[in-house]
């Protein structure tokens, strides 16, 4: 291969998808291997092996990677320790006074920074800017020494009002510099300068918890792959979908905290806009979690801030994206009170679902489509195993499902699938109905190892017009990666009446922004096809509490003025609230602006079918599989073979190596100009 060799790699929880292209040539491949979790290197490397014969020979290798995620919701990142203002030390203990259930009068939190990590120094800044206090620069040493003395591996500082003037953390990272024996410093000002102490110190602290973690992770496999030859760009999926270089995600982890998921959207919105499809709801479903985001009008959902989990607080641009357990590996179990439950614990890929026999004797939902026949036992996918055991399966299924509820092993496997149908579903519509979208103008997008099992009985149980399948589900977090955008995110807080804001002095922040993105984003030395501003307003009217997000066009940020400001104002707030307030000052907190660099994209009808075989010519056999309470004969298909405009009926299996397609009785699936299917019931 050339130099033009691109590489995305997605580490998920059970596998590592791998989609390689040759920008010049449109030559592509993909590849599944198994993830090792704790060892997340070893599946980096086996994919790129497996998808290159000489690492020299790639341009780029762009990673999507679950490992701060992982660190976070197992909390399993570093000792960090925290310099903060005098009075200010229980910030993370206190959060939002929010409670894990919403009905709850207790819960348990324990943040990733314990109390007796944290350190109060004297120093004081004012809302205004002004400092009232000045650094105690002898208690700074002293709180670095003490807190090294007790075990920290990082350190975070958040000052009172450093959104305002941030003088007093640049003195203290100074002196941490010459103290502190490794470059695990996260200063507030720098990550997050601006307003909301809780989330500021929130984010800062998540940072320094994962910069050991994730940091050691990215420097090794940029140290093995210079090592092996490799001299192209290495780049990062950030949470907001844009691309980051590694030596930037290494000193800035939080960013990345969905860095695998958000690739997947990304590049489902893409891929669906080329298929015309402006509204899909994108379902992500590998072996632990489904993972379900919103495109609408050919836009993911982005969110200023989102929660990791209960009380791991993350202000940063992030694509909006709801995760359960329902994953191919989530473990069916009955409850307490005798209801059938899938998940949230999951058998991930070691030991794996049942069927592998490596260990696990609980059933999952892998098993149970395995069990009915939807999965073809004789071919897994992935690769690593030769053969799935049908029969294990099934006994796991008898004795902690069938037998406890009375129902015969192939019901109570259906029972399994509906039930996850059931929380797929349930998810779905909080993400769309409940936010005022409306799910006969979506369609799904499976994609995930299993998504596509499952698209038919989403499709029927919320009402979706149709579901899309991309020609390669079960690698589309992969193909994100390579087709995402560099992107660098700015933000400024003013907190001013609109009335007496200075629009010149704003004109001169979002060009100032303008130049620092453009100038990293050419530190990055990537190809770019353009550079595009993003320049948005978090604004309220004044007294309240919650902003609204004003995103600005072109036009409007040439010709900046206060008339311009209110009209964008009031039609975002009516659009969210339905109606505006009268005699209300409006009022401007955050200026953000987002500099995206554009990466060439390649030509996706290099994925379309070849169209050198027929319909029939495609049918590889007749498996039984339970649907419904009985017994079908389905026909299976070699899906990539399938010729454009080829139109197939259910009951129907379609086979390929990254996944399996489900196509029910009433149900017809259509293969596109791209090579993607388009399942709708037949009516």
């Amino acid at each position: 291969m050339s130099k033009q060799t691109l590489i995305g790699i997605d580490v998920g929880g059970t596998f590592t998808d791998i989609f390689v292209i040759n920008q010049q040539t449109g030559e592509s491949s993909v590849h599944k291997v198994a993830s090792t979790r704790g060892r997340e290197a070893d599946g980096f490397f086996t994919g790129i092996a497996a998808g290159v014969e000489d690492v020299s020979s790639i341009a780029a290798i762009i990673h999507g990677t679950t490992v701060g995620t992982n660190a976070l919701l197992e909390r399993k990142g570093a000792s960090a320790g925290l310099i903060t203002t005098e009075g200010f030390r229980d910030i993370l203990q206190m959060r939002r006074r929010d409670r894990p259930t919403t009905w709850g009068l207790w819960g348990q939190y324990h943040p990733v920074i314990e109390r007796a990590m944290s350190i109060e120094v004297a120093e004081r800044t004012l809302a205004d800017g002004t400092i009232h206090t000045q650094l105690d620069e002898s208690a700074v040493r002293h709180a670095a020494q003490q807190l090294l003395a007790q075990g920290a591996e990082s350190i975070a500082v958040v000052f009172i009002n450093a959104h305002a003037n941030n003088n007093n953390e640049k003195a203290v990272r100074k002196i941490l510099q010459q103290l502190w024996p490794n470059q695990h410093i996260s200063v507030s000002s720098e990550l997050l300068p601006e307003i909301r102490e809780f989330e500021r110190a929130s984010t800062t602290a998540l940072n320094a918890y994962l910069q050991p973690v994730v940091g050691n992770y990215l420097t090794a496999l940029d140290q093995r792959l210079k090592n092996e030859g490799f001299t192209g760009e290495f780049l990062i999926v950030q949470s907001n979908g844009g691309l980051m270089n590694s030596a930037s995600a290494a000193q800035s982890p939080v960013k990345t905290a969905l860095s695998g998921p958000a690739a997947g959207v990304y590049a489902s919105a893409y891929l669906a806009s080329q298929s015309g499809f402006d509204n899909v709801i994108t379902c992500d479903m590998g072996g632990t979690s489904f993972d379900i985001s919103v495109v609408a009008d050919g836009e993911a959902a982005l969110a200023s801030q989102s929660s990791v989990d209960f009380g791991l607080v993350i202000r940063s641009p992030m694509i909006e994206i709801t995760t359960i357990g329902a994953g191919g590996g989530s473990i069916a179990w009955i409850d307490p009170e005798g209801m059938l439950s899938i998940g949230p614990e999951s058998a991930g890929s070691i030991p794996g679902p049942v069927c592998y026999q490596r260990g696990n004797d609980r059933p999952t939902v892998t098993d149970a489509n395995v069990v009915l026949g939807r999965i073809n036992s004789n071919s897994p996918i992935g690769g690593q195993l030769n053969k799935l055991d049908t029969e294990a399966a099934a006994d796991s299924i008898r004795r902690h499902i069938a037998e406890p509820l009375n129902m015969d092993v192939m019901a109570a496997a259906e029972a399994i699938i509906d039930v996850a149908n059931a929380r797929m579903a349930g998810a779905i519509r909080l993400v769309s109905i409940e936010r005022g979208h409306d799910p006969r103008k979506f369609a799904a997008m499976p994609f995930g190892g299993g998504g596509a099992l499952h698209s038919c009985a989403l499709v029927r149980e919320i009402g979706l017009a149709s579901a899309l399948i991309p020609r390669y589900p079960g690698i589309v977090s992969a193909l994100g990666c390579v087709i995402a955008d560099m992107r660098q995110d700015f933000v400024r807080t003013y907190i001013e009446p609109l009335s007496t804001i200075d629009i010149d002095g704003l004109c001169t922040v979002i060009r100032d922004f303008g130049h620092q993105g453009a100038q990293q984003l050419n530190e990055a030395q990537a190809e770019f096809s353009s550079i595009e501003n993003r320049v948005s307003l978090d604004m309220l009217y004044m007294g309240q509490t919650h902003t609204v997000d004003v995103s600005l066009t072109t036009d409007e940020v040439t010709s900046l003025c206060r008339d311009s400001l209110k009209a964008a104002f009031e039609r975002r707030y009516l659009h969210t609230y339905g109606r505006l307030l009268e005699n209300v000052e409006i009022g401007v907190i955050n200026l953000r602006t987002a500099v995206i660099g554009k990466r060439p994209k390649f030509d996706l009808s290099t994925l379309a079918p070849d169209n050198i075989h027929t319909v029939d010519e495609a049918i590889t056999g007749i498996r039984q599989v339970y649907f419904d309470g009985k017994s079908h004969n389905a026909s299976i298909y070699d899906r990539l073979t399938l010729p454009v405009d080829a139109v197939v009926a259910g009951p129907c299996v379609l086979e390929q190596p990254d996944t399996t397609i489900w196509i029910e009785p009433g149900f017809s699936a259509t293969v596109d100009a791209l090579g993607n299917l388009i399942v709708a019931e037949v009516r």
